[in-house]
């Protein structure tokens, strides 16, 4: 294993001046970089990947270099140490992996165009121009792009321009900031700007393909999150102008670029007459997280990639803070609860997951590290935890306190644990470590022994797992005044239950909120008291016993069966929350029943009955004055009664789709991704595939593709499908963006599982290619883990991912997968029989 050596050691940059000269049409670099630093050995190192140097010079003179294109550096010899000067002139290319500098694709009036963008997170700076490309290594930064220019194409960077000259578009000096933070972009680009209250511009940018209103949401939103964090922060935003772009081709969400934030058009442009609740939530959230960067992250960074949760934790939390604040009408922490709360919670179950402060010992390791439910998910819901214990005044005055003292330098976690624990005169950092460095979560046994309530804590795992005598301190937040805050030892005695249970008058709960991150498993005494009284429970409450629940059912603590009866009560709820869960659990209820089989038609059957109330009182279509609520549970309840073949739904979304057959991107887009796939399901042909097909690839509505990818990748038709598995290295057809989800839709279909499956190892080597640099790579292994669930696949798993046990990168990933698939087998085997008894009784 390649041990990382950090080149900040022996050299540190203060300036660098770089001109870049692009032709898009030839893909071709000329660059040269100016480099002027402090060296504090007489041989340093300069990160470079696939550059030809032509010359390097210091201060002036020819210098002794060498590349190493395995270390991905330069190894320069100089004649003193103190202040010197590189110059560094080298060519290079245009790549097509969405990593350095690199060209986006798009169509306008049937004309393809290009808008080159960057992305320079995590180590991608280096293929652009030579530096120290560590997060410490924080410099300022002069920038010149000259470009194959038409009229009227626009060039962003971090700053704003200052003059044109040869050609070259000159910007304004950076502040001090880390490479993987600089950006650029040029092309034929619309925008629409605005200014905060304290005087930063604002704007947002997108291709010609897009409608002018569909900048408008993010607009306000941006606007309006800057100048929250402003509030919140006590800190002014540090630069003049926060662009936000839209790019064509993305391999990520979004990219925190300071000043010039890079996202995927699907998490930045919308079209506010036809987008759904979900999807405004969503943009808004990306946003308000990648502005939070703004101050966390980019003004202050991480000192190494072992503190990346420092800047994505918190960024995930602030989101939600600031989308609370500027939408209360949301209650945007519900979202929290069912996206972020339960991939912690799952995947953090799993014996071998990272913990959220992970070492890194191989440079291939560092993309590896951004585990979205661990360093986004599972850090945040710390962070959560935090924010509770400590309140937001403290929160407030510990972040102002650690922005002024690490501003335009870099910070660990410990220094963010001091100021907060000096603001909150709190120990912050000792509970927090129990948190962060150890992977996994306890579960919180609670139950009356001799007549005493007696809590336990134990890490919980689902499927086997070494628990190595790990222990928390847990925020307890329980119901009764007995109950301390923290839970420091393994158990704890409260007293007699029966005298607790008197004076409190109400039954006993722990993790009221569901704000910390553990699970609790009740004796049946105490579960039976909380059922009696549940629809006294907030919908976060409700939500919370029944994800406990399912968790304890996926650990094979207590039985799937057990949950089954319960289920009809909590579909009467009106809370979308709820709804959600509920359908997670359902669903989860379908591993248990072979495709085609009778014990299939028995679930649909309790799909049906759970489903129909709602699905009648909610119908196909918005009604005037209805809530939140119903606008997000509309589309829950549909699909589940379309799964139940409920003769009148599936009749009226054929109806819906025939009414709307001129223009479909024109139905509601709440339910339009069912209506469409309902038709191709149920009454498709090649000739309704082909349609929509031309129409995904003509469309630049990212939700109308996200609804015709789900829909045609459901097709039952297996020539249909073996036509897409052709598509899929067809980027003029399914941008490699986008191929994952369409990867996953296919693998996920009973008639497609086996052509994806027999793709993706045929093609690995292709796929690698084409998408081996980027973060989520690791990916597409997770995703054949989330469906996999026979005996065979688990042995064709094996034998095609062990071998690669060694990449790196890819090694705790396939060992963590392997376990999942195992897991799931061996609990099918388990509780397929009581499951599918526990379904048919509850069927009236």
């Amino acid at each position: 294993m390649a041990n990382i050596e950090r080149f900040y050691t022996k050299f540190h940059p203060t300036n660098y001046q770089i001109k870049l000269a692009i032709s898009r049409e030839t893909k071709e670099i000329k660059g040269t970089t100016t480099i002027t630093g402090e060296a504090l050995s007489s041989q340093i190192d300069i990160h470079q990947k696939d550059l030809q140097i032509e010359e390097l010079r210091v201060d002036g003179t020819a210098g002794d270099f060498t590349v190493d294109q395995a270390a991905e550096a330069i190894h320069v010899k100089l004649p003193h140490t103190g202040t010197v000067t590189l110059e560094i002139k080298y060519t290079t290319k245009l790549t097509d992996t969405m990593m350095g500098i690199y060209p986006s694709y798009y169509e306008v009036n049937g004309e393809t165009k290009q808008l080159v963008g960057t992305q320079f997170e995590t180590t991608f700076a280096r293929q652009a121009f030579p530096c120290v490309d560590e997060p410490e290594a924080k410099a300022t930064f002069d920038l010149a792009i000259k470009f194959d220019e038409h009229p009227g194409e626009v060039v962003l960077s971090n700053m704003p321009e200052t003059k044109v000259e040869d050609g070259y578009h000159y910007f304004a000096r950076t502040v001090k900031m880390s490479t993987y933070l600089i950006a650029f972009a040029f092309g034929d680009l619309q925008s629409k700007q605005t200014k905060t209250k304290s005087g930063v511009q604002v704007g947002v940018f997108a291709t010609k393909a897009h409608q002018p209103q569909e900048l408008d949401f993010a607009l306000d939103i941006a606007k309006r999150a800057i100048e929250f964090y402003e509030d919140f922060y006590q800190t002014p935003y540090p630069l003049l102008h926060s662009w936000q772009l839209a790019l064509p081709d993305f391999s990520a969400g979004a990219m925190e670029n300071w000043g010039l934030v890079t996202y995927r058009e699907a998490y930045l442009l919308l079209d506010p007459k036809n987008t759904t609740l979900r999807t405004k939530q969503v943009v808004a959230t990306v946003i308000a997280h990648e502005l939070a960067h703004q101050w966390f992250g980019d003004l202050v960074t991480m000192q190494w990639w072992d503190d990346l949760w420092l800047n994505e934790s918190f960024a995930n939390m602030m989101e939600y803070v600031a989308v609370d604040a500027l939408k209360p009408e949301w209650q945007i922490w519900e979202l929290f609860q069912n996206s972020e709360a339960g991939a912690a919670l799952q995947r953090d179950a799993t014996d071998g997951v990272q913990s959220v402060h992970v070492q890194v010992n191989d440079p291939a390791e560092i993309d590896a590290l951004f585990d979205g439910a661990i360093v986004y998910a599972k850090g945040a819901r710390m962070l959560v935890m935090v924010r509770a214990l400590i309140g937001d005044d403290a929160l407030r005055q510990g972040l102002q306190k650690y922005f002024a003292s690490h501003q335009y330098g870099n910070a660990t976690g410990n220094d963010l644990w001091q100021a907060l624990g000096e603001a909150a005169n709190m120990p912050i950092g000792d509970i927090m470590h129990t948190w962060l460095d150890q992977p996994g979560y306890p579960v919180v046994t609670a139950q009356v022994e001799n007549g005493d309530l007696v809590l336990e804590q134990q890490q919980f795992f689902i499927g086997e797992g070494q628990a190595q005598q790990r222990q928390w301190q847990i925020p307890l937040n329980g119901n009764y005044a007995e109950v301390p805050a923290l839970l420091q030892t393994k158990t704890l005695n409260l007293g007699n239950y029966q005298d607790l249970r008197d004076r409190n008058q109400q039954p006993f709960r722990l993790n009221v909120g569901n704000s910390s991150h553990f699970i609790v498993r009740y004796d049946q005494r105490l579960l039976d008291d909380i059922l009696a009284d549940w629809e006294q429970l907030t919908a976060i409450n409700q939500l919370q016993l029944l994800q406990d629940l399912r968790l304890l059912a996926e650990g094979k603590q207590i039985s799937y069966a057990e949950i089954v009866p319960l289920l009809p009560r909590f579909a009467k709820t009106d809370s979308a929350l709820v709804t959600e869960m509920l359908y997670r659990v359902a669903n989860d209820l379908k591993k248990f029943v072979a495709p085609q089989s009778s014990a299939e038609k028995q679930l649909k059957k309790f799909f049906g009955e759970l489903s129909q109330a709602p699905a009648q009182r909610l119908g196909w279509q918005a009604a005037a004055g209805e809530t939140n609520d119903d606008q997000l549970m509309r589309p829950m309840v549909l699909k589940a009664a379309l799964y139940a073949e409920n003769p009148a739904v599936t009749a009226q979304a054929h109806q819906l789709f025939e009414e709307n057959e001129a223009q479909l991107s024109k139905l509601p887009a709440a339910i339009r991704s069912l209506v469409i796939r309902n038709e191709v399901e149920h009454f498709g042909s090649p000739e309704l595939f082909a349609r929509l097909l031309k129409e995904y690839q003509r469309t630049s509505d990212a939700s109308y593709k996200s609804d015709l990818c789900q829909a045609l990748t459901a097709t039952p038709s297996l020539p249909l499908i073996q036509q897409l598995v052709q598509q899929f290295e067809n980027a003029q057809v399914i941008k490699p963006q986008d191929l994952r989800a369409w990867f996953r839709g296919v693998l996920a279909n009973p008639q497609g599982q086996g052509p994806a499956w027999n793709w993706i190892r045929d093609e690995w080597q292709w796929l690698e290619d084409t998408v081996g640099g980027d973060m989520e790579f690791a990916t597409y292994i997770t995703v054949i883990a989330g469906i996999f669930q026979t005996p065979t696949r688990l042995a064709e798993f094996k034998a095609f991912f062990e071998p690669k046990l060694a990449t790196p990168g890819l090694t705790r990933e396939i060992t963590m997968d392997i376990k999942v698939i195992e897991t799931r087998v061996a609990l099918i085997e388990t509780e397929r029989d009581a499951v599918q008894a526990a379904v048919a009784q509850a069927i009236k």
